[in-house]
């Protein structure tokens, strides 16, 4: 069973994996560079995940051919979108709250790689209606 605990020590894992690439590659690649040496940490990490995974859309009971896809959607519980922007957007927010609710989703975490610091201005952690159900323990 998901609890809030499971979930804010994977949260801690999943940005622990950030921060080791953000200081062994730096600011300033490409996002792909990025996604590829967060994969890699994940799996050194042996936390299990999607990459590029598709997010299924419905309207009105009917599945929709949308290409929605998250970065990684770790552990079945957590949609991380990475960025490598000089600025963050709402627009990039709105994305992952969006990708959280298509997916029942407790919490998403939003990583911009092109900053000084992942821990204090590169990342931002999301919660739900789904988080706020969930046992602690």
């Amino acid at each position: 069973m998901i609890t809030k605990k499971y979930l804010d020590e994977l949260t801690y894992e999943i940005i622990g994996s950030a921060i080791e690439v953000h200081k062994i590659m730096g600011r300033g690649l490409l996002e792909s560079v990025y996604h590829q040496c967060f994969v890699e940490e994940l799996k050194h990490r042996k936390i299990n995940f999607f990459t590029e995974m598709k997010i299924p859309v419905f309207y009105k009971e009917k599945a929709l051919e949308i290409n929605f896809r998250c970065d990684l959607f770790v552990e079945n519980c957590i949609v991380v979108e990475l960025k490598s922007v000089q600025e963050m957007s709402s627009v990039f927010e709105a994305q992952l709250l969006n990708y959280m609710n298509l997916l029942q989703c407790p919490k998403g975490i939003l990583i911009n790689f092109n900053c000084s610091n992942i821990f204090n201005e590169g990342q931002k952690t999301y919660v739900n209606d789904y988080f706020s159900k969930l046992p602690k323990i």
